[in-house]
């Protein structure tokens, strides 16, 4: 609390004047001028009342309180323009005491404990009260508890005192007893003189004295029968005191006195008394010395004693005493830090328990270690355990598993995709039943991707429009997901998991939960050994980043198992051969045959080029081209079906690779052809450079195949400069090209190899003859074709509309009807009702609990995260240096200014730390954003057990510990508070502010896709927390219109906690330029904008962040981590 100070104002010239030019009384007689003589010294004796902490010497300083109405007023209805009857302006009215003259009101500032229009009245109460005390009314006042004295001014208990001080630092106040004044004393004392008192008889001699420390002066007011008869002002002076064992000596030494007497009083002019108003004016003049003697267990020279040089000339003579003695209580309230003789504590630092932290945090980095090495070890030892024997009950049950599956026929028709007005995908139908392999082929761009994600339901980013059934039935999205499996092109996998953790997960999670663990694993066992990968079983993925590990034709293979190991209804796949040499791919197509013959599941795929030995695997054939159906129907039917439209594959071709390249050229609008040139095609002895016939053996030509007696003139052979069409476009055309259908009748179709001899091929595509002077009397007619449908001028146009009119065609919309009806009528609907949902009669497994889910992706998350313990270790190696850094830096706080400031400092250095620190969160979901939301799309998990895994592994070992073995060093070494309940406090807010530092980058690295916009979003919103934390704006200088942003502030909160809970029980003291600073930490917090009272709102607020973050990143993870194709 602030002391108001105050000063002594002499009287003025003319006051002095008037009082000396009032008309005496008749002079009385000697003896009794005499008596009155000896009773002058009384008044001037130092006797002290108590006091405040430092209260005005003129209390009441404020107009407001001294323009009110005083209780002496005769008259209060006088008009607005009178002065008020008393005004200390005018001469003739004066402020006793030596009170302050107010001189725009004309009122008297009164010092403390005194009242009344003049300060002639005594206050009541006590001195906690300030300007609220009441006059006296009556001879005594009634003092509060723990208040005594004749104005109420000494207190006599620490209770009293504990007004003064504010709620927080009650117990620090202390009702000081000793005579010595700290900041501003206040003595009540009785005359003990025998003769004085004998003289006076039941009036009772007393006397207030008060001292203030700072102006070095006192004041001194002299009673008879608690009346005030006269009073005094002391300046210029000082205190000394000297303590041995067994004896206290206070001295106090005035140069300068002058005393005033009131008039009507005793001794000062009351009736029937002399008037000593000259005699204490010219008499009186100082130097004045006051000593006061306390001894243990008591001594005759205890006591006060007050000495004058005039006084005591007229004390010795009359009374036969060397001065004025007199018996004093002191009181005046100070903190505990202000008693004298108070040593404020030396923080003493525990070095000990320092070193103890340091080795402490030290240890569990190693043991951090030591841990990851021994899991790693165990973990790359574990391929050499025991060999488990399968048992004839986990066969049955896997056995069990697959029969209990139903399976399932997919049909589809009318199928049309579009992105932004631009059609992908025109009118395409198919079907493809149980224990049957459908590939879905094409040229590059052809669609099929884009068709294979329609007919597993993948969510598309354009429009999709179509009809699809399963087993004649229509069935929700979530429904048809849990029967089917897809495996991307491109393998999204965790890196630092071994092959065989990798497809046990896929099991762990997706395979029914009543089966046993056994099972899965045995099931897992047998896949790898399906595809050829239980070799690598122990390898970790890998990454081009990170860690080498397996190729990428084996990662492929894993992909594969992750869904075979569920032995899905049906089964998506996007060209799983490619980046497998010949000998894998074909292993890995065989495997899906097995599936598909073995358990009758149905197996779709997109293939690209494949060899014929894969060919022949094949059950059902799709054929895209630019988005547009060319063929969908049976594999057999195929070849058949191209002779008979005039697109027959030469032998010796690799059909698969013939109908792609037919795709390629048939968009390219028919040209007429030379027949020079189809006559000398082959005169430079190449063959056509068509991916076909690099394939296979070139198709002969006039150079390598015997025409007969067929002769070559020279000289009419067309220089190559003057071809009309290329040797490529000539063979393109002849191998592409559409013949008439009667020349391509060879009995049944069958699929050519690449070993058939040259001479035993029918040469059905180049049939060159040329007879000495014609040219090509024989050869076919590459325009002489059936009339095209509908004025079509593409080779493309008439595949879709000959397949739209095919006879398979026909028998694929009828076995569509068909199953439909078949459906229909097995639900009980009629058959206009199929475009309705039904219920489903193919289920997915009842899949592994929640719980169960958190902890398999728990696993998981712990193996990423200690095969990779870069991060961790970093983030607890940087905890411990720094720790000790800063506490090193920071060593042994003090209380005074430059400690605050360097409390200041620490916090803000902590805060920002982990603050910016945190911005590793942005990317905890970065790497695994792909494959989250491909195994969410496949249905593996649900997304909640996903989230909490993550940010549980996430936040406990890097955002909970690292925090804790920080504060744990700091604290010991800074010499904060050495109390458990502040340090608990401390640890709090570290760990609730970097928990929400965190939540809020993963929920921004969640939303922001873009890892470098992410950071950008992540610095500004830590930089723009950190300016309204408190530290580098002042909450009081914030202009109100963006106020409000301190609300959105997690440094805020976390600042205000950690300085609040560390310096608003402090003192701190200081001295500079000869001025002793003294404030409390509640004061200075209060004047750098920080609420002493808000420490657990602060709190309250840091957990509501974190959680309601925790919150939005899971909404963020469920609504826009959602796989979008």
């Amino acid at each position: 609390m602030p002391y108001l100070d105050f000063d002594i104002l002499l009287p003025s010239p003319s006051t002095v004047n008037a009082a000396r030019n009032t008309p005496r009384r008749p002079s009385l007689p000697m003896w009794r001028l005499m008596h009155l003589a000896l009773l002058v010294p009384l008044a001037i004796l130092p006797h002290t009342v108590g006091a405040e902490l430092q209260s005005s010497r003129y209390y009441t300083t404020s107009d407001e309180l001294l323009l009110q109405p005083s209780i002496l007023s005769l008259d209060d209805k006088r008009p607005e323009d009178c002065p008020p009857c008393f005004n200390c302006n005018l001469d003739n009215f004066v402020c006793q005491q030596y009170a302050n003259c107010t001189k725009s009101s004309g009122k008297c500032a009164c010092p403390p404990g005194f009242g009344g229009e003049d300060c002639g009245r005594p206050l009541c109460g006590s001195l906690a009260d300030g300007s609220n005390r009441l006059p006296r009314e009556g001879d005594q006042c009634k003092c509060k508890d723990g208040w005594a004295g004749i104005n109420c001014n000494v207190c006599k208990t620490n209770e009293a005192c504990q007004a003064f001080l504010p709620d927080k630092v009650k117990d620090e106040a202390v009702c000081l007893t000793d005579p010595l004044v700290v900041k501003e004393n206040h003595q009540m004392c009785d005359i003990t003189n025998r003769k004085i008192l004998d003289q006076l008889k039941n009036e009772k001699p007393q006397a207030t004295f008060s001292c203030n420390a700072e102006r070095r002066d006192c004041s001194f007011q002299f009673w008879i029968d608690q009346k005030e008869s006269f009073y005094c002002a002391l300046d210029t002076c000082d205190w000394t005191k000297v303590a041995t064992e067994k004896r206290n000596t206070t001295k106090y030494r005035c140069d300068n006195i002058k005393c005033k007497c009131i008039p009507g009083r005793m001794l000062c002019g009351r009736e029937g008394t002399v008037d000593i108003g000259d005699f204490l004016d010219q008499e009186i003049n100082g130097p004045a010395t006051f000593t006061s003697i306390s001894t243990e267990g008591g001594s005759s020279e205890d006591g006060s004693v007050f000495s004058e040089p005039g006084m005591n000339d007229l004390i010795s003579q009359v009374f036969g005493d060397k001065s004025i003695t007199l018996r004093c209580e002191s009181g005046e309230c100070v903190t505990r830090t202000q008693v004298p003789g108070y040593t404020k504590p030396v923080k003493e630092i525990n070095t000990p328990l320092i070193a103890g932290v340091i080795a402490g945090s030290a240890l569990f980095l190693v043991a951090v270690i030591l841990l990851i090495f021994l899991i790693r070890r165990r973990t790359g030892s574990s391929r050499f355990g025991q060999i488990r024997l399968d048992t004839d009950e986990e066969e049955e049950e896997n056995a069990r598993l697959l029969a209990d599956h139903k399976p399932a026929a997919l049909y589809f028709d009318n199928v049309h995709y579009e992105v932004k007005g631009k059609k992908i995908l025109n009118n395409i139908m198919g079907s493809v039943h149980p224990g049957e392999l459908l590939a879905i082929m094409g040229a590059s761009g052809a669609g099929k991707t884009s068709f294979l994600d329609i007919l597993a339901r993948k969510k598309k980013r354009g429009t999709v429009v179509g009809d699809f059934w399963l087993n004649g039935d229509k069935v929700a999205d979530d429904e048809f997901r849990s029967v089917t499996g897809f495996v991307d092109q491109d393998d999204t996998m965790i890196p630092t998991l071994t092959v065989h953790e990798t497809i046990l997960d896929s099991a762990l999670l997706r395979l029914p939960k009543d089966m046993s663990r056994n099972a899965k694993e045995q099931k897992v066992e047998d896949v790898e050994r399906q595809l050829g990968i239980y070799a690598i079983r122990d390898q970790v993925i890998g990454s081009q980043e990170g860690t080498r590990g397996i190729s990428g034709g084996e990662k492929r293979r894993v992909g594969i198992a992750c869904e075979l190991v569920t032995s899905p209804s049906i089964l998506f796949l996007d060209e799983p051969t490619s980046g497998l040499d010949a000998y894998n791919a074909f292993n890995v197509v065989e495997c899906l045959v097995n599936l598909v013959k073995t358990y009758n599941r149905t197996v779709v795929l997109t293939i690209h080029q494949p060899r014929s030995n894969i060919v022949a695997l094949f059950d059902q054939l799709m054929l895209l081209a630019e988005g547009r159906l060319v063929y969908s129907g049976p594999f057999h039917k195929c070849q058949g079906y191209f002779d008979s439209i005039g697109y027959s594959c030469p032998p010796g071709f690799n059909i698969a690779d013939y109908l792609v390249d037919l795709t390629m050229h048939a968009g390219t609008p028919t040209e007429p052809l030379d027949l020079e040139d189809l006559e000398y095609a082959g005169e430079d002895g190449r063959t056509t450079r068509a991916s076909s016939t690099i394939a296979v053996k070139s198709i002969p030509s006039i150079s390598n195949v015997s025409i007969g007696d067929r002769s070559l003139n020279a000289g009419s052979l067309r220089p190559k400069a003057q071809r009309k069409t290329s040797v490529r476009q000539q063979q393109e055309r002849q191998l592409y090209g559409r013949r008439r259908t009667q020349e391509n009748v060879h009995g049944s179709p069958t699929i050519r190899s690449e070993g058939d001899s040259i001479m035993e091929r029918e040469y059905d595509t180049v049939k060159l003859s040329r007879q000495h002077g014609n040219a090509a009397a024989h050869s076919d007619d590459p325009h002489n074709l059936p009339p095209s449908a509908n004025g079509i001028s593409t080779n493309l146009d008439t595949l879709v509309s000959s397949f739209a009119d095919s006879d398979v065609a026909t028998d694929l919309r009828e076995d569509l009807h068909s199953a439909i009806s078949a459906a229909n009528d097995s639900n009980g609907q009629p058959p206009d009702a199929s475009n309705g949902k039904s219920t489903p009669k193919v289920r997915g497994y009842r899949k592994p609990w929640l719980p169960t889910q958190f902890m398999i992706l728990s696993l998981r998350t712990w193996r990423n995260l200690y095969r990779d313990p870069m991060l961790m270790l970093t983030h607890y190696l940087i905890a411990i240096v720094l720790a000790c850094f800063l506490g090193f830096l920071f060593y042994g706080l003090t209380d005074d200014v430059p400690g605050f400031q360097n409390r200041l400092g620490l916090f803000f250095f902590i805060l920002a730390l982990f603050g910016f620190s945190t911005l590793t969160s942005l990317t905890v979901f970065a790497p695994e954003r792909l494959l989250f939301a491909r195994e969410r799309a496949k249905g593996y998990y649900n997304p909640l057990a996903y989230y909490l895994a993550k940010v549980v592994f996430d936040i406990v070992p890097l955002r909970l510990i690292p925090p804790i073995i920080m504060g744990c060093i700091i604290y010991p070494m800074t010499g904060l508070l050495p109390a458990w309940a502040e340090f608990f406090k401390f640890i709090l807010f570290i760990v609730l502010f970097n928990l929400a530092a965190a939540v809020i980058c993963l929920f921004i690295g969640i939303c922001v896709k873009n890892p470098g916009v992410a950071n950008l979003y992540g610095v500004l919103f830590m930089l723009f927390s950190l300016l309204f934390s408190g530290f580098l704006l002042n909450h009081g200088t914030i202009p109100g219109i963006v106020l409000w942003l301190q609300k959105l502030s997690i440094f805020h909160y976390a600042f205000e906690g950690l300085i609040v809970n560390e310096v608003r029980y402090l003192q701190l003291e200081d001295k500079k330029y000869g001025l002793d600073i003294d404030v409390p930490g509640a004061s200075i917090l209060s004047i750098f904008g920080f609420r002493v009272l808000e420490l657990w709102h602060d709190a309250v607020g840091l957990a509501v962040f974190g959680g309601a973050f925790l919150v939005l990143g899971y909404v963020a993870i469920h609504f826009v981590l959602v796989e979008r194709r």
